[in-house]
């Protein structure tokens, strides 16, 4: 059973497609404009704060469109910079936004580097066995609307004064597809999310500041390359060998090493700019010489920065992070090679910040309060 929304939210339309429906109800064509100056530039959350509009418009809106179909949930702070959010949809379903500030030198925390990590499905069916969005499996993927949603909630979170103004984008240095979900399998919604996110009249956030990272899809890869939009990619790689990769991402069985690289090479080749290497590293899976070595030959050849992150602890999995020792000395492989390397230490491990931990906590909570077909976490699985 598919979910359908009961009404559009005017997160996910597009001016075009909003410019016509007004048409069609015979309101004028520039009503678009103002409406979504309100809901993108002022992030207003309710029809009555629209104060320039008409009651029979106004009235059509309430009849046709919801603005958002989210709300949040539960609110989680570490005892770091790290900001989690569990926010429910139409149907119940749970994800996760993530907030992370990263404070600068000689600055306050309102003037850190903030990165918000958006969802793109509930649940994820690529089985990452290290991962734990997939752990409760894949539930559907998310609207358009859905995505943004994430979005707004967040700068009326992190900048209250935003919804005062009608000329500032969201806050926010960085936006990545790294949540919960594989951001290209739900590929045209995915799309639609980021000419919204680009577009003049929606959030106005420049394509440079978007990352969009994949477990590694190979087609659609290619695909996004053709898109024309100039935004960032990332790729959850893990392994430098098939053997490893196999091992722990099972996408690798379908798209291996030598169908993948060559689709990231077209991406790198189209747009000019450097890929993002992801890997996690695993303590006896994935963190030995051999595997650093390996790495450096994939990140020369795409002239890829490498981002190695040390495991985050997921409850039920048996995964463990190296030792600090072994970590270093894996890096170091990689710099004396004169690769782009960083490594990024613990952040959120006191909010279950891995991506579906804190979902998935709740969705048992809410299981075991509420046993009947309507819980979201034994629900049978619906996909759009």
């Amino acid at each position: 059973m598919r979910f359908v929304p009961e009404k559009k939210s005017l997160l996910g339309e597009s001016l075009e497609s909003f410019e016509s429906e007004i048409l069609a109800a015979d309101f004028p064509k520039y009503r678009a404009k103002q409406v979504f100056d309100w809901i993108f530039k002022k992030r207003i959350s309710d029809w009555d704060s629209m104060k320039n509009l008409p009651k029979a418009f106004l009235e059509w809106l309430r009849i046709n469109y919801v603005i958002d179909p989210t709300k949040i949930l539960l609110d989680k702070q570490s005892n770091d910079v790290t900001q989690k959010f569990l926010i429910q949809l139409e149907d119940k379903r749970l994800i996760e936004t993530v907030l992370i500030r990263a404070p600068q030198e000689g600055v306050g925390l309102d003037k850190s580097r903030k990165t918000v990590c958006v969802s793109i499905q509930v649940g994820c069916a690529y089985g990452c066995k290290f991962c734990a969005s997939g752990l409760a499996g894949f539930k559907r993927n998310l609207f358009a609307s859905e995505v943004i949603a994430q979005l707004i909630h967040m700068s009326r979170i992190d900048s209250p004064k935003l919804e005062q103004s009608s000329n500032e984008s969201v806050s926010f240095d960085n936006i990545v597809f790294m949540g919960m979900g594989e951001p290209l399998a739900n590929y045209n919604e995915l799309v639609n999310v980021l000419k919204i996110m680009n577009a003049s009249w929606g959030l106005n956030i420049g394509a440079r500041r978007i990352t969009v990272s994949t477990s590694g899809l190979a087609p659609e890869i290619e695909k996004l390359a053709d898109e024309g939009l100039s935004i960032r990619l990332a790729i959850s790689l893990h392994g430098a060998t098939n053997e490893v990769r196999n091992q722990i991402m099972p996408i690798n069985k379908r798209y291996p090493l030598e169908v993948l690289i060559p689709a990231i090479e077209k991406f790198r080749e189209k747009h000019g700019r450097m890929v993002t290497l992801e890997f996690i590293l695993i303590d006896g899976v994935n963190d030995s010489l051999e595997q650093a070595k390996a790495l450096v030959k994939i990140a020369k050849r795409l002239h890829a920065h490498v981002n190695c992150i040390p495991y985050n602890k997921v409850e039920g999995l048996e995964w463990k992070r190296p030792s600090i020792t072994r970590q270093n000395k894996f890096v170091q492989i990689l710099k004396d090679a004169n690769v782009s390397v960083t490594i990024r230490r613990e952040k959120g491990h006191s909010i279950n910040a891995a991506c579906g931990q804190l979902r998935l906590k709740k969705e048992l909570e809410m299981a075991e309060q509420e046993p009947s077909p309507s819980s979201p976490f034994i629900k049978p699985n619906i996909e759009n």
